[in-house]
């Protein structure tokens, strides 16, 4: 039998319009006590609906106070038990839910039985990126124009996994953790910050004073891959499929680098290409 969750202290707030799914009227709550009213509520655009197990533990795992409100299906309790009692203990409201209403709730059927609202971690700049950042080997990834979710939660996945330092971002790029992503980057989406760059040019003067060199990775016409030297401290310079990068940006790149196949396809997914090229990075380092 599943273990009985311990009381939660549901915070209630008068109803206001939201667009995303409400809260089910028949879920279940463990009431404990009433708690006090934040003085200030979080804004929407602060706030991000995870999913998935992993990405709600790496949140755990790092940023509990991030947390603002947890539903979970009964039979994910015994495992969430150490996230239920944090829960109670700080005042942080919970609901067992069942199926459909996580369905609701995450907009998918990959909620793997957990769903989070918490607090968005915003971007660093630059500056203040490169000002902490240890001397030695680093690689960072320059997202240009990547936008699908699932895309960029496989790169999540992936730097997480061979210690990418940070994801740079374009100074208007519209690019932000959605929970689609961060379900995709299981749990990646926590190790890897988020860096917004100002002007292009300035960001890459800023980056090669640090050491670094930018390498554009193209379909055609740059290094081979596998045969380049490459640099200790390297960003990755990635632009989306089909426009690719742009033309100005890949221009002000110290290398070109693509990487060899068959010719049966064009090229590979980024998500994929992405994976290659850190392997190959972390291989030489």
């Amino acid at each position: 039998m599943p273990t009985d969750p311990p009381s939660s202290p549901w915070r209630r707030h008068p109803r206001q319009p939201d667009a995303r799914p409400a809260a089910p009227r028949h879920a279940r709550e463990g009431q404990a006590h009433e708690a006090p009213q934040p003085a200030e509520r979080p804004a929407r655009s602060e706030e991000l609906r995870l999913y998935g197990l992993n990405a709600v533990q790496a949140v755990f795992a790092r940023r509990p106070d991030a947390i603002r409100k947890l539903y979970l299906a009964e039979d994910r309790i015994p495992r969430l038990q150490p996230l239920l009692k944090w829960c109670v203990a700080n005042r942080v409201g919970y609901r067992v839910v069942d199926e459909a209403d996580l369905h609701k709730l995450a907009a998918s059927k990959h909620h793997e039985g957990v769903v989070a609202d918490v607090l968005r971690e915003p971007p660093q700049s630059l500056a203040a990126w490169l000002g902490a950042l240890p001397a030695g080997p680093c690689c960072a990834l320059w997202l240009d124009g990547v936008g699908n979710p699932h895309n960029l939660g496989a790169i999540l996945r992936s730097a997480a996994h061979f210690g990418v330092s940070a994801l740079l971002l374009p100074k208007h790029s519209p690019l932000a953790l959605s929970g689609a992503a961060a379900r995709v980057a299981e749990g990646g989406a926590e190790a890897v910050p988020f860096v917004r760059l100002g002007r292009e040019d300035n960001a890459i003067a800023q980056l090669h004073g640090a050491g670094f060199t930018l390498a554009a990775t193209v379909v055609r016409g740059g290094a081979d891959l596998f045969s380049a030297r490459l640099p200790a401290r390297l960003v990755y310079v990635l632009g989306a499929e089909g426009e690719g990068m742009d033309a100005a940006l890949a221009d002000g790149c110290d290398l070109r680098l693509s990487i060899p196949g068959s010719g049966a396809v064009e090229s590979l997914n980024v998500s994929a290409a992405t994976a290659v090229l850190l392997a190959q990075w972390a291989r030489l380092r």
